[in-house]
């Protein structure tokens, strides 16, 4: 299952059976078209939490694969059909043309995403999507990601250039903001990790993100532990979390976010001992 390259102890317990199959009934769909088959999100980020996490993958295909596959693998990866163990799957299939060149796009041909906590849904029109999702994903996998079949990531997929990967970043911080659909946990979280990647440049794993964010300012240090704890728990049984702390760190995060340069991020992480979140009248929910 596992590229010669990698260890095949990455890749959690819980989801070796599960990512075996996956990857050959992408690989009995996809025949000779398939080139790769990689893990992103937190599997990449080696911080997969089982009855949290998603299992995030990026399959790379020929141009030349049949349309009709694409409507045959969707059927054939679809939760109960193939029971997915995690809370969900988000498959991305992008085909080797795309991915060769650094795009701002969302430039799929599949998104799927299926799973016990997640609907069955299949997109094939990469123009409906906002695209951030997809530039954000194929940055980790372009540094991260962890070869399940075929050829690495990094040879495959190219990696978003700076100022399409900041606005990228931009509109996920936006979303988050607006809180729709989102744990609260997750949305400090990924805020975290917007805001490291800016300043230092590296995709780390939302708990890393947490611990460097909360050493810096103390300010938002009982909220971000607070979102660890929760984090660390099954989505069912979340930790509720103040609205106003939420909605005063992500307006700071945004703002952070803001004033990165264009041309690349700014330096390390420092504390400010003694400022106050600042004050915010935007709504979210919780």
């Amino acid at each position: 299952m596992v590229h010669p390259r990698e260890d095949p102890h990455s890749v959690p317990t819980e989801l070796r059976p599960y990512l075996a199959e996956l990857v050959r009934r992408t690989r009995t769909v996809c025949g000779p078209h398939l080139v790769s088959v990689v893990a992103v999100g937190s599997l990449a980020l080696r911080d997969y939490r089982h009855g949290r996490s998603d299992v995030d993958v990026t399959v790379a295909v020929e141009p030349s694969l049949p349309g009709p596959a694409l409507h045959d693998l969707a059927g054939a990866l679809a939760h109960p059909h193939l029971p997915c163990p995690a809370a969900g799957l988000e498959l991305v299939v992008y085909g080797t043309d795309f991915l060769s060149r650094p795009s701002g796009a969302a430039g799929y041909l599949l998104d799927l995403n299926t799973g016990p906590l997640l609907p069955n849904r299949a997109g094939f029109d990469a123009a409906r999507s906002p695209a951030f999702w997809y530039v954000i994903d194929r940055s980790v996998a372009h540094r991260t990601g962890l070869s399940l079949f075929g050829r690495p990531a990094r040879e495959v997929i190219a990696a978003p250039e700076h100022p399409d990967l900041l606005a990228a970043i931009r509109a996920s911080v936006r979303e988050h903001s607006d809180g729709e659909g989102h744990l609260a946990d997750n949305r400090v979280l990924n805020g975290c990790r917007s805001v490291v990647f800016c300043r230092t440049g590296r995709w780390l794993a939302k708990r890393g993100a947490a611990r460097e964010v909360a050493l810096a300012e103390e300010d938002f240090r009982p909220l971000i532990e607070a979102a660890v704890r929760s984090f660390e728990r099954s989505r069912s049984s979340a930790i509720p979390l103040p609205t106003a702390a939420v909605r005063a760190f992500l307006t700071w995060v945004r703002e952070r976010v803001e004033e990165t340069p264009p041309a690349g991020g700014g330096g390390a992480l420092s504390a400010r001992p003694g400022r106050r979140p600042p004050p915010t009248a935007r709504r979210v929910s919780t």
